[in-house]
C-alpha cells in the first residue's frame, strides 16, 4: 500500500491545470498578488535587510529572482527569501479553521523553482494550489492542531514545500517521496517562537520550512533518499506527535476533486489573527458612535484563553518591537481606538511610542471566557465593551474578522491594500502592470513576470 506521502506526491505531480476550478485559480491569483504587496511592503525593514545581507554573503548561482531587489540569488537562498518577505508585516493570509497557517508563506517554493526551470504562469498556478490544498488539509488533520500543544505551523509546512518544489523542479514520484521525507524529519518548529517576548524568529519559522522543502528537492534531485513513511512510519510524525488524533482522511480526501483554497482567508490587519475580531468589533464600535480615544475609560475584552494568555501577558502591554507588538492584544486594540485603523506603520519604532496609545494601553482588560473557549477554533468569537467616562457602554460581538471567508475583502478592497502596500516601492504605472500580470498570470512566462515585481523607485 503507497505510504501517505507518496499519496501526496501523486496528487502534486499529476494535479493538471485543466482540472482546477475557475474560483480557485481566482484565488490562487488574488493570494499571489497579496503576497507581493505584502513582500515589498516589508523590504526596508531592519529584519529584511539584515537577511537579505545574509543571502547575499551566502553568494551562490544565480537561479532566481529576490522580489523588490532584483537581483539572483541560488534557489534555496530565493526561496527563504522571499517567503521572508512575505511573511514580515505579518499581513499575508490566514487559514483557521484547525490549526492556524499562512498558505501564502510556501508560494516562493514554487515561484523560485518554477523560474529556475523557465516555467509559465500556469505552471505557478498549478504550484500555488498544490501548496494551499497540501497546507490546509493537513491544518484539518490534527486534533488538538500542534500549535495547541507547543508546536509552531511550520512543522506542517515541511512536509507540504517539498512536494511543491518538486512539481516545479520536475521530480520524479521516487524522488518527490524521498524530498518529503528528508525535509519532513528535520524541520519541526517549537511554539516558542510565538510565545512571549517575540524575536524576528516569529516570522522566520516557516520560510526556513520552505526553504528546507526546496534544498531536500535538490538534494533528492541527486537520488539520494529519505524516509517514505515520514508521516505513519516507526518514530514518523504520528509516532513523535503522538497526543495529536491524525485524520488521514483530512489529509487526502478529495485531493484534485475538492479545492479548499476558497475557504482561505486574507488579513485586513498586519497583526496576529487572534486580533483581527477585537480590532473589527474596537472600530465598528469607535466608528458607528464617534468615539473620542480621549474619552475611554475602559475597553474590556473577552476572547479566548489562548488570547488572554498568549497575547496578553505582561510584555505585550509594554511592547518595544514590532514583532511583540503585532502580537498583542492590548497595543493592537489602543492603536485601532486611537488611531481608527491599524496599519504596518503602526508597528515602526517611533510608532510604537505614541503617546494616546499608551495612555490607552492600561485602560485595556483582557478576559479569558470558557463559552468562547467552547467555540474555539471553529468560531473565534470576541467581545468588545467600551465604557466611556460618562458612564456610556457599547458592547460588539465579532465571530467573523475582516478578510476572512465568511466576511470576504472584495478584488477592489484587495488591490487598495496592495497598492498600500507596494507604492513606497513601485510606480502608480508600474502596480497596475503587476495588478494585471497577476490576475492573467496564465498568460505570463514566470521569468519575464518576476521583472515586473523588481523596485522601480
Amino acid at each position: 500500500m503507497d505510504s501517505i506521502s507518496r499519496k501526496m506526491a501523486k496528487f502534486a505531480l499529476g494535479l493538471k491545470y485543466e482540472q482546477i476550478p475557475v474560483d480557485a485559480l481566482k484565488e490562487a491569483k488574488r493570494f499571489m498578488l497579496d503576497s507581493i504587496g505584502c513582500a515589498l511592503a516589508a523590504i526596508d525593514n531592519k529584519d529584511m535587510q539584515q537577511a537579505y545581507d545574509f543571502v547575499q554573503l551566502l553568494g551562490g548561482n544565480e537561479h532566481a529572482t529576490i522580489i523588490g531587489h532584483g537581483t539572483k540569488t541560488n534557489l534555496g537562498n530565493s526561496a527563504l527569501m522571499n517567503s521572508l518577505l512575505i511573511r514580515a508585516i505579518d499581513y499575508n493570509d490566514i487559514y483557521w479553521k484547525q490549526d492556524p497557517s499562512h498558505p501564502s508563506d510556501i508560494i516562493p517554493a514554487a515561484l523560485s523553482s518554477a523560474e529556475y526551470k523557465g516555467l509559465s504562469g500556469q505552471d505557478l498556478l498549478v504550484g500555488i494550489i498544490i501548496a494551499y490544498e497540501l497546507e490546509m488539509r493537513l491544518c484539518l488533520s490534527g486534533h488538538p492542531g500542534v500549535r495547541e500543544i507547543g508546536w509552531h505551523h511550520a512543522t506542517l509546512t515541511q512536509l507540504v514545500s517539498p512536494l511543491v518544489a518538486a512539481r516545479m523542479l520536475g521530480l520524479t514520484e521516487n524522488q518527490a517521496v524521498a524530498a518529503t521525507g528528508i525535509s519532513g524529519s528535520s524541520h519541526f518548529t517549537l511554539g516558542g517562537v510565538v510565545a512571549g517576548s517575540l524575536t524576528n524568529m516569529k516570522n522566520t519559522a516557516d520560510p526556513m520550512a520552505v526553504e528546507a522543502g526546496v534544498r531536500a528537492c535538490m538534494l533528492a534531485s541527486t537520488g539520494y533518499s529519505g524516509p517514505v513513511e515520514v508521516y505513519e512510519g516507526k518514530e514518523g510524525l504520528f509516532d513523535v506527535i503522538n497526543t495529536v488524533e491524525w485524520d488521514t482522511d483530512a489529509m487526502l480526501s478529495g485531493l484534485g476533486k475538492e479545492f479548499l483554497i476558497t475557504n482561505c482567508g486574507y488579513k485586513a490587519f498586519p497583526t496576529e489573527a487572534l486580533t483581527h475580531q477585537p480590532i473589527t468589533a474596537t472600530l465598528e464600535i469607535r466608528n458607528n458612535n464617534d468615539i473620542d480615544p480621549k474619552d475611554v475609560k475602559e475597553i474590556l475584552i473577552e476572547t479566548t484563553t489562548r488570547g488572554a494568555d498568549i497575547l496578553s501577558d505582561k510584555s505585550k502591554y509594554k511592547p518595544t518591537t514590532k514583532e511583540t507588538a503585532d502580537h498583542s492584544l492590548p497595543y493592537c486594540t489602543a492603536v485601532a481606538m486611537a488611531k481608527g485603523n491599524v496599519l504596518p506603520s503602526d508597528f515602526e519604532e517611533e510608532a510604537l511610542k505614541d503617546p494616546l496609545v499608551w495612555e490607552i494601553l492600561p485602560k485595556i482588560k483582557v478576559e479569558a471566557d470558557p463559552e468562547i473557549d467552547d467555540l474555539f477554533p471553529k468560531i473565534k468569537r470576541t467581545k468588545v465593551t467600551i465604557t466611556l467616562n460618562n458612564d456610556q457602554v457599547f458592547t460588539k460581538q465579532e465571530d467573523y474578522a475582516k478578510g476572512r471567508a465568511e466576511n470576504p475583502l472584495s478584488d477592489e478592497e484587495l488591490i487598495a491594500k496592495f497598492k498600500a502596500n507596494a507604492h513606497l516601492k513601485l510606480s502608480e504605472e508600474r502596480m497596475e502592470k503587476v495588478i494585471d500580470a497577476t490576475m492573467n498570470l496564465e498568460k505570463w512566462d514566470v521569468g519575464d513576470y518576476m521583472k515586473l515585481l523588481v523596485s522601480d523607485k
